[in-house]
């Protein structure tokens, strides 16, 4: 990737993401001492920290950090292929079609047989979602026939999920299906961690492979194939990326929105502002985002867990729309 960056843009988000790891792991409803953090992860401890930093808070700290960096990388990569300031993964329906398939789990009891039958639903829809939209995009490599595109699938999606509640047999599995919408870390394991990371693994790695490809689209497609970029494959190892990686988070933490919409914003001016250049630091600005958010739900004080999905919808329109209008003639 070619695309320049302010010298301490990257190492200041790294600090950053240190920094949200170890409040992730101190803080919640129980603030835990640093020696008492230390002793349990040398091996010793109390059987109370151990259970609250092990069990509990490690796994939703690196599930943050991964949902986190797959959202951010994942919005900004859509910016770059559609050249569309306002491009995230429910643009192309990826997030309603992995939604959709953890509802279709909650409405007809498999998550009760399985535990691994809510994310592996949400996995399948997501990737469903993807071969739907090549065969409405058809052989057109036009960003807009792509838009249009998950317009309609993300409708469907939709569609099905309200379906869903509105046919829900009680109350409780509506309560459920319309929590599991809302997005969340909480009650997190390692079981999650562990299906989670190959997606979002193999999503980033394609995501990342075409810095190059989305730089040599701002010349347009025809410029783009003048340099030798094959935007078939590159489009098809884009929308790959994105439904693997995203179907994956999703699948773990429900519907969490405007990470991958507002981190992109919050970075490009501090690079070149082209694409290539925006896709590490908004992996780990997604990271850095979601986890201090997480940290946020927890130490508000409300007699149940704020959802993650609400208050990133809370902090994340007015930011989005304050660097929108500083930046609309830049772009």
């Amino acid at each position: 990737m070619s695309g320049r960056r302010h010298p301490l843009l990257l190492p200041g988000l790294i600090a950053l993401l240190l920094v949200a790891a170890i409040a992730s792991v101190a803080l919640g409803s129980v603030t835990i001492a640093p020696a008492r953090i230390l002793a349990v992860l040398a091996g010793g401890g109390d059987m109370v920290a151990r259970a609250i930093v092990i069990d509990l808070r490690l796994p939703r700290m690196a599930i943050g950090l991964l949902v986190g960096a797959m959202l951010g990388l994942s919005g900004a990569a859509l910016q770059g292929y559609l050249r569309n300031p306002l491009a995230e993964p429910a643009v192309l329906g990826v997030s309603n079609a992995a939604a959709l398939g953890a509802v279709i789990a909650l409405y007809f009891g498999l998550s009760e047989l399985h535990p691994m039958a809510l994310p592996l639903l949400a996995i399948v829809t997501a990737l469903a979602a993807i071969g739907a939209l090549f065969l409405l995009a058809g052989p057109s490599e036009s960003p807009l026939t792509l838009i249009l595109a998950g317009i309609a699938v993300a409708t469907l999606a939709g569609a099905g999920i309200s379906l869903a509640l509105n046919l829900s047999p009680n109350p409780f599995a509506a309560m459920e299906i319309m929590s599991w919408l809302m997005g969340s870390l909480e009650n997190r394991s390692i079981d999650h961690l562990l299906l989670a990371l190959p997606c979002i693994a193999v999503g980033a790695a394609l995501l990342l492979y075409d810095g190059r490809a989305l730089d040599a689209l701002t010349l347009g497609e025809d410029g783009a194939r003048a340099l030798g970029v094959d935007l078939s494959r590159a489009r098809l190892r884009l929308m790959a990326g994105v439904a693997i990686g995203v179907g994956g988070a999703v699948a773990v933490t429900g519907s969490i929105g405007f990470v991958g919409l507002i981190v992109p914003h919050l970075v490009r001016p501090l690079t070149d502002r082209s694409p290539s250049a925006l896709l590490l630091p908004s992996m780990l600005g997604g990271a850095v985002l979601l986890t201090l958010a997480d940290i946020g739900v927890r130490i508000i004080p409300t007699s149940s867990e704020l959802k993650l999905g609400v208050l990133t919808a809370i902090l994340g329109v007015p930011v989005f729309l304050i660097h929108l209008m500083r930046e609309r003639r830049l772009w």
